[in-house]
């Protein structure tokens, strides 16, 4: 665990940083500088791009954790090369679509919100500097280099959009300008990862087909499939909110959305690295280490993500008074997504064992079917309760999906992610939440924040330490403390 936790910790550093950056752009700057309507067509725009990444990229970024440490070096150059080449696959069908049927798209998301019909091709071009992003992010990361990748996927964006946000307020550009160097940002950092990929090892132009290229293409189609259910799970309630209410409220979706994606900022700081050392485990038939492995990450984020769930429930009162009146009303999808978003955490690296293992096509089929019963969940619940009808929509399919995974990684490899410190987490969480539900101060919001939230941390680590809870937190902790003596 020692690269895992080496590395995860840096990119928990970055993660944070840029959930702060984050956090000042959602909770101080979009909502007072844009108007509720071009915040909302913001956040359309991005979760669009997001749905369309995946068939973009062709699963080239998945595809190249899983077979990259098979190859014979002589043989890596050759596989780089092709995956550049094979997102052309996913980007041109799209571009031609867009293309000839701008119209029937344009009258297709518009029929609630005119607006949206002329940002349609911003949509295509986010997408597509989504999915080369990743693609050279996942060159990065086999190579085990993933700190960078992972501050240019969290951080520099959001410094971005912050610098563009407040030069907005500044007047030095209009809000069409503002788009358009919205689009250029996405744009900016594809390159910039993808001159720092090439840094780490250029690619040489062989046209070497892969022996196994069948069962490389077939994967890649599949994790299409996945990757796209996946992203339908998570993005698609932002897209259809569009379609039945004015376009504003995706704004306020999307705030209370981002105030609980916060809880999974450390799962997805660890699984840029464990992605590829689970593929290197299966790809050695180690399932001992798989097995650890599979159980410190599931403790880990559950620790992590626990506690961060207890936190923004515990203050979110106080964090809505920092927020304009229009967006104070979200708590019940916070609470809905910010489970969901738990349970994602409590899993640990399952996901990775399962698109890098050989049972990776059946279960890409369960994320299609779920995908399609959120695209109609979100159908029925949106119109008959409004915003919190999407959050509802995403928790049931997620959940749904969740247990499915669960119990198919039990029924393959006999595992299972749970530990007794699993409960013992639980049980703390409980007992906290129940503690600081009845205590509240009369502060300033932020001083509230601060308060609360430091006493909170300060007995939720002194009880994983003393009793031992976790080896990974109890080790840096003492090393922490021997440090202060």
């Amino acid at each position: 665990m020692g690269v895992v936790l080496k590395q995860s910790l840096k990119n928990v550093f970055t993660t944070y940083l840029g959930f702060l950056f984050g956090a000042v752009n959602t909770i101080f700057l979009y909502t007072q500088i844009l108007p509720d309507s071009y915040y909302g067509l913001v956040t359309f725009i991005l979760a669009s791009a997001a749905i369309l990444m995946p068939l973009m990229a062709f699963g080239v970024h998945n595809t190249m954790v899983k077979f990259y440490s098979n190859y014979a070096q002589s043989e890596q150059e050759g596989f780089l090369f092709l995956m550049l080449v094979i997102p052309l696959l996913g980007i041109l069908p799209l571009f031609l679509f867009f293309a000839f049927f701008q119209d029937l798209l344009g009258d297709l998301v518009s029929t609630i919100n005119p607006v949206v019909r002329n940002y349609l091709w911003y949509v295509f071009l986010v997408g597509f500097a989504m999915a080369y992003f990743e693609v050279y992010y996942a060159w990065c990361k086999v190579h085990l280099k993933s700190v960078f990748g992972n501050f240019m996927k969290e951080v520099f964006g959001r410094l971005g959009v912050m610098l563009l946000l407040l030069f907005l307020y500044l007047d030095l550009f209009s809000l069409d300008v503002f788009f358009k160097l919205l689009v250029g940002l996405y744009v900016l950092r594809t390159i910039i990862i993808k001159l720092y990929a090439f840094q780490i090892s250029r690619p040489k132009l062989r046209y070497v087909v892969p022996g196994n290229i069948r069962e490389v293409l077939s994967y890649s189609l599949l994790i299409i499939l996945g990757g796209s259910a996946a992203s339908v799970l998570v993005e698609i309630d932002k897209v259809m909110i569009n379609q039945f209410v004015k376009i504003e409220n995706v704004a306020y979706y999307g705030v209370a959305v981002y105030i609980a994606t916060v809880i999974i900022v450390p799962s997805r700081a660890m699984h840029q690295i464990t992605y590829p050392l689970t593929a290197e485990l299966l790809n050695r038939g180690d399932f001992f280490g798989l097995e650890t492995l599979y159980k410190k990450t599931s403790l880990t984020l559950f620790i992590a993500s626990g506690i961060l769930f207890l936190l923004i429930l515990l203050n979110l009162e106080d964090l809505y008074l920092l927020l304009p009146e229009t967006y104070r009303d979200g708590f019940y999808i916070v609470f809905l997504i910010g489970m969901a978003k738990v349970f994602d955490s409590l899993l640990g690296n399952n996901n990775s064992i399962l698109y890098n293992s050989k049972y990776y096509r059946t279960l890409l089929l369960f994320g299609v079917g779920l995908a399609a019963l959120t695209i109609v969940l979100n159908l029925f619940l949106i119109p008959a309760y409004g915003l919190e009808g999407a959050a509802l929509a995403s928790f049931i399919s997620i959940c749904i999906f969740n247990v499915i995974k669960l119990i198919f990684v039990k029924l393959k490899f006999g595992i299972l992610p749970f530990t007794k410190s699993t409960f013992k987490v639980f049980a703390t969480l409980l007992l906290l939440a129940v503690l600081f539900s009845v205590f509240t101060f009369d502060f300033h919001p932020v001083l509230s924040i601060l308060f609360k939230s430091t006493i909170i941390v300060v007995m939720y680590l002194g009880i994983l330490y003393r009793f031992e809870i976790s080896e990974d937190i109890s080790g840096i902790l003492s090393k922490w403390l021997k440090k202060r003596e």
